[in-house]
């Protein structure tokens, strides 16, 4: 979970909310808001609890890795936790791994998409932010997956995709390798003649 900041044309202030899933990297839920609200981080975390799948909730809950902001450390978050709604771990502290992979998220999104559209509105923003999480769970393939998306890593629909992709660069090399070999220039294929070879 992480909030990142967005400066919209006219100089104010949006932010993004998102949790994504550590293992398939898949954006579990988020929102675009013009202020930064405990509501917003709780509608965020609900969502991402409620949507998460593959969780038996009676052995545990879900393991939310955030980092020390205000947002991830208020009241509000505290009443989910004591709930049993969420366990709570400080990143690079009580667990040993970071909010990288939030953090590459954000990254690839403000400059591959968002920075290349206009942002006039938060309602503007909203609509660049779901365009592009849609793409990034079901359309971007991931190369730590081997050409899956998100989405068929975290749903586990997607486990023959390696071995096509693989089977299908076989394929290409194969073909590549044959219509070069059928390609000769004037001279070379004089040299190769049965009159030249003999005279050779």
């Amino acid at each position: 979970m992480d909030t990142t900041v967005v400066r919209l044309l006219d100089g104010t202030k949006a932010y993004v909310h998102a949790v994504i899933d550590n293992f398939s990297r898949r954006i579990l839920a988020f929102r675009v808001a013009d202020r930064l609200q405990v509501a917003n981080t709780i509608a965020v975390l609900l969502g991402a609890a409620s949507n998460a799948v593959g969780i038996d909730r009676s052995v545990e809950s879900p393991m939310l890795v955030v980092d020390g902001g205000v947002e991830n450390f208020n009241s509000g978050v505290d009443e989910l936790i004591e709930k049993g709604v969420l366990r709570r771990v400080l990143a690079l502290t009580e667990v040993r791994f970071s909010n990288s992979l939030i953090e590459a998220f954000w990254r690839s999104m403000k400059h591959q998409w968002l920075f290349l559209n206009t942002l006039d509105s938060v309602a503007a923003l909203r609509r660049q932010v779901s365009f592009y999480v849609d793409a990034h769970n079901s359309q971007v393939p991931h190369s730590a997956f081997r050409g899956q998306t998100p989405d068929e890593v975290y749903f586990s629909t997607g486990m023959h995709i390696p071995g096509q992709l693989e089977a299908a660069k076989r394929a290409a090399r194969e073909a590549r390798l044959e219509a070069n070999r059928a390609i000769s220039c004037a001279a070379c294929a004089g040299s190769h003649s049965p009159a030249a070879l003999s005279a050779a």
